[in-house]
Order: C-alpha cells, then sequence, then structure tokens
C-alpha cells in the first residue's frame, strides 16, 4: 500500500497507512493526546484525528455537523459515496434501515449459532493441532467469521476466497488504488446480485431472502438497499472479528500469566473478553465534516474527513484507569469497541459469541502455547487492525 511519504509530524501530517502506525499506533495516540486535542493532515484531501475518549463520542453523537455518508479515509473520495446502509445513512434514514436487521442479531438470534460455531472452531484446530505450530490469522481467526456470516447469508463457505479478497481489497488496497476498490465493489455487488436472483427463484431461510422480502413505508427495499446491506454485513461481519479474534490470540501467546488465569478462572473470560476488545479494538470508522464546529475548543471545516478512532478512544487514561494495561478482570469497561452513537455495531451480540468461543475452544485444545520468534506478526494495514499473519508454536 506505502505511496505516502513517511510520515515527520504527527500532529500536522499523520497518516493512518504509515508502517509505523501499522506496527503500533499506541504510542503515536499517547502523544496525540497529550500534545493536541484534535491533529490534522494535508493528506487524504484533509483528515481531522481526535485521540481521546471525550472528542471521540463527541462527534459519533453529532449527526448535524458531522456525516456517515463516507465511512474510510481514502486517497479519494468517490461521488456518489459507497452506499452501504445502515452505517452509511444519516438520520432520518438511517434508523429505519438499522431496525430492519436488528432482529437478526440479537442475543436470542445469535444464540442459535453457537453450536456451528464452536464446530467450525474444532475443525479448523484439528486441522493444525498434530504440526504443534500454525498461522494462527491465516489458518483460524479469518476462516471463523467467514463461515459463520456465510451460514447467516445464506451462501456457499466455499466461496470464502472470494470474500477474503474483496476484504483486502476494499479496506487495505483500496485506501490508496481507486480502482482497486471499484473493482472489489463491482466484483461484490455482481456477486450479490446473483444471490439475490437465485433467491427470486428459491426463496431461502436466510437473510438475504429476509432482506428481499423486507418492507419499508410499505415498499420492497430497492437491489442497491440490499446489495450494500449485503456488502457491508459481509465486510463488517468478517474483517473486524477475525482482527479481534487474531488480537486475542495474540496477546495470550505472549502473556501467559493471563492465558493460566483464563484455563484456572474460565469465569473472568466474560471480562476478558470487554479487556480485549478494549484493548485491541479492531475499527475505526470515518466521518465527513459537513458544517463547520468545534470539537474540544478545536475548530473543525467541512471538506474534511474525521479518522473516527475508537482504539484511540479506549486508550483514553481520563476514561480508563492504566488505560495502557490489559486487566482481564476489568469490571467497569464502556469501551468503544463497537463504536458509539447512532451506528454502534448491530452485530456486537455476533462478535462476542464468536470471539469468547473462538478464544474457550482454543485454550480447551492448545492450552500452552507462545509466539513463534523465527517468525513475524504482520498487522493489516488501515482501519481495521489485526494480525494477519500470526505464528503460534504449541504442544
Amino acid at each position: 500500500m506505502r505511496e505516502h511519504p513517511p510520515v515527520a509530524d504527527w500532529t500536522t501530517d499523520f497518516d493512518h497507512t504509515d508502517p509505523r502506525w501499522t506496527e503500533n499506533p499506541f504510542p503515536i495516540w499517547d502523544d496525540l493526546r497529550k500534545t493536541c486535542p484534535v491533529a490534522h493532515s494535508q493528506r487524504f484531501m484533509g483528515v481531522y484525528l481526535p485521540t481521546s475518549y471525550e472528542a471521540v463520542s463527541a462527534i459519533a453523537h453529532d449527526t448535524e455537523h458531522f456525516s456517515s455518508r463516507r465511512v474510510m479515509v481514502r486517497n479519494e473520495r468517490p461521488d456518489p459515496p459507497i452506499s452501504s446502509p445502515p452505517i452509511t445513512s444519516d438520520p432520518p434514514h438511517h434508523w429505519p434501515a438499522k431496525l430492519l436487521l436488528l432482529p437478526y442479531f440479537t442475543l436470542a438470534a445469535v444464540k442459535k449459532l453457537e453450536s456451528k460455531t464452536r464446530d467450525v472452531c474444532n475443525e479448523l484446530i484439528g486441522r493444525f493441532i498434530a504440526d504443534k505450530h500454525c498461522d494462527a490469522a491465516a489458518q483460524y481467526s479469518r476462516h471463523i467469521p467467514v463461515r459463520v456470516i456465510a451460514l447467516m447469508l445464506g451462501i456457499p463457505e466455499k466461496d470464502s476466497d472470494y470474500f477474503i479478497k474483496w476484504i483486502h481489497e476494499i479496506m487495505e488496497i483500496g485506501i490508496t488504488d481507486n480502482a482497486v476498490l471499484m473493482r472489489a465493489i463491482r466484483e461484490m455487488s455482481d456477486y450479490f446480485a446473483g444471490q439475490i436472483e437465485l433467491r427470486r427463484q428459491h426463496p431461502g431461510n436466510d437473510l438475504i431472502t429476509a432482506l428481499m422480502q423486507a418492507r419499508h413505508n410499505g415498499e420492497p427495499l430497492s437491489a442497491v438497499h440490499i446489495v450494500g446491506t449485503l456488502r457491508l454485513l459481509l465486510i463488517a461481519g468478517i474483517d473486524t472479528t477475525w482482527s479481534a479474534i487474531g488480537a486475542s490470540l495474540w496477546h495470550l501467546a505472549k502473556t501467559p500469566e493471563d492465558r493460566k488465569r483464563l484455563i484456572a478462572e474460565p469465569q473472568l473470560m466474560p471480562t476478558a473478553i470487554e479487556e480485549f476488545l478494549r484493548a485491541y479494538a479492531p475499527v475505526t470508522m470515518a466521518r465527513e465534516v459537513v458544517k463547520q464546529t468545534t470539537v474540544c475548543g478545536f475548530s473543525v471545516k467541512p471538506g474534511n474527513m474525521v479518522l473516527l478512532s475508537f482504539p484511540a478512544a479506549n486508550r483514553d487514561p481520563m476514561m480508563f484507569p492504566e488505560a495502557d494495561k490489559v486487566v482481564i478482570e476489568r469490571t467497569n469497561n464502556r469501551h468503544a469497541a463497537f463504536g458509539l452513537g447512532i451506528h454502534r455495531c448491530v452485530g456486537s451480540n455476533l462478535a462476542r459469541l464468536e470471539i469468547t468461543i473462538a478464544i474457550e475452544e482454543w485454550l480447551k485444545r492448545i492450552p500452552e502455547f507462545r509466539l513463534d520468534p523465527s517468525l513475524p506478526v504482520k498487522w493489516s494495514e488501515g482501519t481495521v487492525r489485526g494480525p494477519r499473519q500470526l505464528p503460534i508454536l504449541f504442544g
């Protein structure tokens, strides 16, 4: 992805594609939080970066001055913006689009996926456990949400390589290469158009069929709306969760005391998962400034984007005591890993289920493991952060 010169001053020239950000953004955010309330860069046609919980929360809740029509910071801004409702919708259109999805992501609804998720995890572990080593990102974490979301949408698991390819092209390469981005969008749209046509002939018991049968104000959803929502569900349902699973395993591989405590005290699992989500939150979203306003006393101007870093907010010591430490028994943990404001993640129940089961099943079968010192851990570039190469030794 590297097309930009190295960053010389993070307060006035930051770049979320810089290799130092990709490798370890935490000290960058810490320094910015101390030196300026909101950083600004002329890169990406102008973008702001708040790093405090207060500032991130204020922007996320302000739908008058900040629009969600563009939710990623890229070199170019496709016009019209790429529609993926409800996440790219502003009030009053946002809530009806979100309301259609909520019944499929309730606690009761996702509970029905628990058995399938455990089966997937154990099948994957069974493929490499005898080898005494694996790439936990490529061989484990990325496949779990792919197969679960495929089940929900009623699409073939065998197509998972397409899904992973499109996610990489849209979320990473597409930041700096608009041609790759638009090609991936077209390919994904064509794929879902084909799935919609199949449902017209043979309706199924799946989320694609449900969206086709849904009504808003008595009218069916447009094809653009359905395809955009399916694109969102596929990307958001896979990339973020596999990143969170991978980051959790990375932490446990390098922190044996936490790993041993979770095995000895399984009742800590719920708070541990929330702490992993806080400390290694994968998702940074964006907003477009549409009216001039101030954030924490800092003026922001229309025409700029805002990199809305929920991971940085989660490391704010004004909100979280010992914010730089992972405390698996932390109970007061109002983290922003699933976002804030009207676009708080509709799939948070599903993500928690998948992450919890992935860690539980791994620890049952591979209680002792560590990072492979002979191979590097590689992190994703862009606005979703998680390990893409995670070499692990065990046994």
